[in-house]
């Protein structure tokens, strides 16, 4: 879902918690729970990989009768890494709800205006546009992909180092809508994630 650049950043961070883990079970505690949520805290970082993604923990409010979206490879995925100098937070769920796509848009349309100026764009599929663009001195607005034309609806908020975005498209069988919430947010400096 997220492009090539975030894809980067979550190797990177994959790589750092892995060293993160050999570290932590010498010097403090990691923890593995029985909801597949593993949690390593230690002197070089912090890392948080878990199932437990929801609207709120991707900074939104889950839209009314809206319910998970089971499938097989579904998991929703909270990620989330800190160490001195770079942080990374990921948050994808996934949801069904029997109202038409138009307005869980208005809804969320509502929601995101307290992060910003939203942008709307219409995609293929669910793959969230980020700009490739390898200058990192200035955080990059998003932007619609491709020729802005497709059954999937976006609602983006925000720049790549921190947006919200939230993917709408109708339904299996005509009936309802699915639809995808996804924070994420880069520091390149120690903060709280």
């Amino acid at each position: 879902m997220i492009r090539s650049r975030i894809f980067r950043l979550i190797l990177a961070a994959i790589c750092v918690g892995i060293a993160s883990t050999s570290t932590s079970a010498q010097q403090q505690q990691d923890s593995g729970d029985q909801s597949g949520n593993f949690d390593v805290r230690s002197s070089i970082g912090d890392l948080h990989v878990g199932k437990d993604a929801t609207a709120e923990k991707a900074g939104l409010p889950l839209y009314p009768g809206a319910r998970p979206k089971q499938e097989k490879d579904n998991d929703p995925l909270n990620f989330g890494i800190l160490t001195e100098s770079f942080g990374l937070k990921l948050v994808v769920a996934k949801y069904e709800s029997d109202d038409a796509p138009e307005k869980v848009l208005a809804f969320y349309r509502g929601k995101m205006k307290k992060y910003g100026k939203v942008l709307e764009c219409h995609s293929l599929n669910d793959n969230s546009g980020f700009d490739n663009d390898e200058d990192q001195d200035r955080p990059k607005e998003l932007k619609c992909e491709g020729d802005n034309s497709g059954p999937v609806r976006e609602l983006k908020v925000g720049t790549e180092d921190n947006a919200h975005i939230v993917a709408v498209e109708p339904g299996e069988r005509g009936k309802g809508c699915i639809f995808t919430l996804v924070y994420v947010y880069h520091q390149r400096k120690k903060a709280d994630i």
